[in-house]
């Protein structure tokens, strides 16, 4: 028994140890987010602006390390992610600069309404060791919490239908993961017409490292709206601000995607895919904002 109580104790001495170690370390930097909207519903675009102040004597960082974003609801349960690397990657940033910068995240199909918090920090990737920053953090896990945000019921805004040229969803939105549909070589978007001027938010991706370049065009009726490369293993997000008078007088305005080449996962051997679908673009969110 006194042996069972003196290894609890040094084992408690080293926890200890090791929290106050890291917690004793420089902070990187200081983190501050701004989520604009301060609402969001399912499907609908957050602009999340990240401001890092990067300490006078900040250590240097490893190649690979990343910021970590989590959602969580009021129980402190994670409801989705959005990890990424900034665009000026961290282990260029030098003492005492600010780095800022604004990335867009969709608000997954998840079962709560009210307020949500958001807790970031850095780590790397390959290690999962995570780096101090300046501010609140929760159990010495470098977990900060940085905003917050209101989940709302579903608004009447109008609501983007996949309707043609598109195959069946696939993902894990339920979970809190990413769905997504393929388009064929054209598709089509429709959404009840507001009569206003709003702002068509699309996410897309090229997953794949493909033999030819290819892009993307979207059209309103025979306006084009916008154009842009799909690039490997990178996911985009679109915003194309839209005139009521180019919305026209019908009640449903009508967008449509096309790709200058379509490609087929089972012709490219490399892949070793059986899946013989003619694919467009993946897109993972549609949606329209009125302004």
């Amino acid at each position: 028994m006194v042996r069972t109580l003196a290894l609890i104790a040094i084992c408690g001495l080293v926890l200890t140890a090791c929290s106050r170690g890291a917690e004793d370390a420089s902070p990187v930097a200081r983190l501050a987010v701004s989520v604009s909207p301060s609402e969001g519903e399912v499907g609908s675009p957050l602009d999340m602006t990240y401001t890092f102040l990067v300490s006078s004597d900040a250590p240097a960082l490893p190649e690979d390390t990343y910021v970590f974003v989590h959602f969580l609801d009021a129980d402190g349960e994670r409801m989705w992610s959005d990890d990424h690397q900034p665009p000026t990657p961290a282990h260029k940033w030098k003492p005492g600069s600010t780095i800022r910068y604004t990335r867009t995240t969709f608000v997954p199909r998840y079962p709560y309404v009210g307020e949500a918090r958001i807790d970031a920090g850095l780590y790397s990737r390959a290690t999962g060791k995570r780096f101090p920053l300046s501010g609140a953090t929760d159990m010495g896990l470098h977990a900060y919490r940085v905003s917050t945000f209101n989940m709302r019921l579903q608004s009447d805004r109008p609501f983007v239908v996949f309707s043609n040229g598109w195959y069946d969803l696939e993902g894990t939105s339920d979970t809190g993961g990413p769905e997504w549909r393929w388009s064929k070589k054209t598709a089509t978007l429709s959404f009840r017409n507001p009569k206003r001027d709003v702002a068509l938010f699309l996410e897309a991706d090229e997953p794949l490292q493909l033999p030819e370049p290819r892009r993307a065009e979207v059209h309103l009726g025979s306006s084009l709206i916008d154009s842009f490369a799909l690039t490997a293993r990178q996911r985009e997000v679109r915003r194309m601000d839209i005139a009521a008078s180019q919305l026209g007088n019908d009640d449903t305005v009508q967008v449509t995607i096309a790709v200058d080449k379509t490609f087929v996962p089972k012709a490219l051997a490399p892949l070793g895919s059986p899946d013989p679908r003619e694919l467009g673009v993946r897109v993972f969110h549609a949606y329209v904002r009125p302004k």
